[in-house]
């Protein structure tokens, strides 16, 4: 199979044939159909984080299944899945109170002793237990969903990080509730997901925040109230005066210490900043201690604090009954051949998302 494989970090791509095994017990063979581009693919490519190479990146991916493995009974070939790095394992602290986005994952880790991907003699590593820029994966049955075959895969992938992401930190990690206040900084595929998610729930105004000008014109197409031009305008102060005080509820969809700080400072009393962006390793935040005597909150949201097999599957039907916007998210669509050029365009910081369509 093809496969786009980071051999050294930071780097760019190679594209270059692997060789995948046969699924083993509890193992689910995936044709992949769509994998999405993600900033957190790109942090790894200029550095930012570390992981094993050489790599097949990718995570956030739809595709049928081939063949599954002894023990396999959720699916079966021809089912339509959707991946998601939260897999779980069901019987670890964090699965046992309901908290599976965080499992540790020691019981379902692949046995070394028979990698799941070569190139020739040499083992080539999955990205999170997925490796989704490849025309196969290879999985652990619990890092994925079964979905309705009536749901367009291209579109099923955006629920593989990006929406559920987004969605999940308003909704399962902030709790946002009806008539609150919500600023979103960041407008980029995830942000663009808090903001429809904050609109969905109900909140009386939703702020977006951002220094590109058609990111904010298409925030208001997901239930912006208010925008804020960060380029022009102090966003803090900005937000303070629309709203006479702060918000209730802010997120962070970028991924920098300033704008981490920023939607801490954008809160009025009581309030809760949510950080979903991936700051770089080693950089920390500096916030007014005081301010913690006013009961604001700084948190932070892995993968939308999700329960992938619940969430996704509401998703696909708010999608289909016109609620959540997924065919607006896509920016654009490429072969696998053109990823390093997605990548690049992905630096402009102009984009929502970009998807790789599988032959």
């Amino acid at each position: 199979m093809k496969a786009a494989i980071l051999e050294q970090i930071p780097g760019e791509l190679v594209i270059d044939d692997l060789t995948v095994r046969n699924p083993q017990a509890h193992e689910v063979l995936i044709r992949t159909v769509a994998s999405g581009l993600c900033h957190s693919d790109l942090h790894f490519l200029e550095g930012l984080y570390q992981c094993p190479v050489p790599a097949v990146l990718g995570h956030e991916c739809a595709g049928v299944v081939e063949a599954v493995g002894d023990d396999v009974t959720y699916v079966q070939p021809g089912d339509h899945v959707i991946t998601c790095i939260s897999g779980f394992c069901g019987s670890c602290a964090y699965c046992m109170r309901g908290k599976p986005h965080l499992c540790d994952k020691v019981a379902i880790q692949p046995d070394p002793a028979h990698p799941r991907l070569m190139r020739g003699d040499e083992v080539v590593n999955q990205f999170v237990g997925l490796a989704g820029f490849s025309e196969q994966m290879l999985v652990h049955e619990h890092y994925l969903v079964k979905i309705r075959p009536d749901m367009p895969l291209d579109k099923a992938a955006l629920l593989g990080c990006g929406v559920t992401t987004g969605v999940g930190a308003v909704i399962n990690t902030a709790r946002v509730r009806p008539g609150d206040t919500v600023a979103v900084v960041g407008c980029g595929g995830i942000g663009l997901n808090a903001v429809q998610a904050a609109a969905i729930a109900g909140a009386g105004r939703v702020i977006a925040v951002d220094r590109v000008a058609s990111k904010l014109d298409l925030a208001t197409t997901f239930g912006a109230t208010d925008v804020v031009d960060a380029s022009a305008v102090d966003p803090v102060m900005a937000v303070l005066e629309l709203t006479g005080g702060g918000v209730d509820f802010s997120f962070e969809a970028i991924g920098l210490t300033a704008t981490a700080e920023q939607a801490f400072a954008m809160l009025r009393n009581g309030g809760a900043a949510t950080v979903i962006g991936m700051i770089p390793l080693g950089q920390k935040l500096e916030i007014d201690g005081f301010q913690l005597l006013m009961e604001k909150r700084l948190q932070g949201s892995s993968m939308g604090s999700n329960k992938f097999r619940l969430d996704m599957p509401q998703y696909i039907e708010w999608y289909l009954a016109g609620t959540l916007k997924l065919d607006e998210l896509v920016s654009g669509t490429m072969a696998l051949d053109d990823i390093n050029a997605g990548f690049a365009a992905m630096k402009s910081g102009e984009l929502a998302r970009q998807l790789i369509i599988f032959d």
